[in-house]
């Protein structure tokens, strides 16, 4: 699996003009599942997400994770971060995850972040979404669970 890790002020998800799902500070999480990933690999990703420390303390040091200061998490399915774009000009999808399959990890992934007490608010899987965010930083992160990066 693959994450695009934003701290946010807030962020939305909105489909054929209606927000479906919102969130005020904590993170708006874009999730790749690729085709091997399994149960491990939401796990994995669900308490790095979790318990990363991103937020600032009270000497502005990075050192509060979304749950130690209340937050909440906006997790978007996003299979293009397994686009592979080294060759040609039409990115490949060789290594994502089939829709099936995705869509029981990423629900799965959610599902995984509530149980460690964070709210979790979802996109649609695989809707077309307009997604509006404030970045609070800039501060943006990419998590692998094979550990690639």
């Amino acid at each position: 699996m693959r994450a695009v890790i934003q701290r946010i002020s807030q962020a939305q998800v909105e489909i054929a003009g209606k927000v479906i799902s919102s969130i005020g500070p904590g993170l708006l999480v874009y999730l790749g599942v690729g085709k091997d990933d399994q149960i491990a690999d939401a796990r994995f990703i669900a308490e790095k997400i979790v318990q990363l420390r991103i937020f600032p303390d009270a000497v502005d040091k990075m050192n509060r994770s979304v749950q130690d200061i209340g937050g909440a998490i906006l997790l978007v399915s996003q299979f293009t971060l397994y686009g592979d774009c080294r060759k040609g000009r039409r990115p490949g999808f060789d290594q994502s995850c089939p829709p099936e399959p995705a869509k029981i990890l990423y629900e799965k992934t959610a599902e995984l972040i509530r149980q460690q007490g964070v709210n979790c608010a979802t996109g649609e899987f695989a809707a077309h979404m307009h997604i509006t965010s404030v970045n609070d930083g800039p501060v943006t992160f990419l998590l692998d669970s094979s550990r690639l990066f």
